[in-house]
């Protein structure tokens, strides 16, 4: 008999045990709006909305989040911007942007009012700064992705 706090043999074990599988059965679209975005990104540009109080956010959303109404006026914005916040990864993951040291960056590109979440290839920590100014650099083919945006380089490695 099992209840809290029992002790339960490894043979109690393997009866609690079966297969499942995580797995998520459905698709979603991008819908309008960030179907656009999307978009743009394939065509080398980065777009955000225009909320009516005049805000660019980037990435765009579907909903002003003031007055709840629905993003129409689309607003091309720069492919340069600036270092927010930023988070060092010292040993990249699997699946991670990059195969090296880089960091998770909060950009805010020119023309925008919102940050973007991307990954910034500095080289090293010590470079990395608050403040800092960073540019778009395009991955090599474009699949209308997120991943279309390689990384951000620093501004004056770009110009290089």
């Amino acid at each position: 008999m099992f209840y809290p706090g029992a002790v339960m043999s490894e043979v109690d074990t393997n009866l609690l045990s079966a297969p499942y599988t995580l797995e998520y059965t459905y698709t979603r679209t991008t819908g309008p709006v960030i179907g656009r975005f999307l978009t743009s990104l394939r065509a080398g540009k980065i777009e955000g909305v225009k909320t009516q109080a005049g805000r660019v956010l980037v990435p765009p959303l579907e909903y002003d989040p003031e007055t709840g109404e629905a993003t129409t006026d689309f607003v091309e914005v720069g492919q340069s911007g600036t270092v927010k916040t930023w988070s060092w990864i010292a040993e990249p993951r699997r699946g991670q942007p990059l195969d090296r040291p880089f960091a998770w960056a909060l950009i805010q590109l020119d023309g925008a009012d919102t940050a973007l979440l991307h990954a910034v290839d500095a080289g090293s920590s010590e470079r990395m700064k608050t403040g800092m100014r960073v540019k778009v650099r395009w991955a090599a083919e474009k699949s209308g992705r997120i991943q279309d945006i390689a990384c951000f380089l620093p501004e004056e490695e770009a110009a290089k």
